[in-house]
């Protein structure tokens, strides 16, 4: 059963981070890029928790330079 999650990062600032962070999300088995908001540093995904974790999406958005908040 799929899942939903928010992730927050400090670093999200405009739509180009928005963008980075759906192509390297989008990557991982299981995951679709649902959006972003800039104004809250959010971005929105469904995943499948038999195909990848929630800790490896956030896992990819730090390797870009975005660190999700704990």
């Amino acid at each position: 059963m799929r899942q939903q999650a928010t992730l927050e990062s400090p670093e999200i600032t405009c739509d180009h981070c928005i963008q980075t962070i759906q192509k390297v999300v989008e990557k991982l088995p299981g995951v679709k890029f649902l959006g972003g908001e800039p104004d809250k540093k959010q971005v929105s995904v469904e995943y499948d928790p038999d195909e990848t974790a929630l800790d490896l999406i956030a896992a990819a958005m730090e390797v870009e330079g975005y660190p999700v908040k704990k």
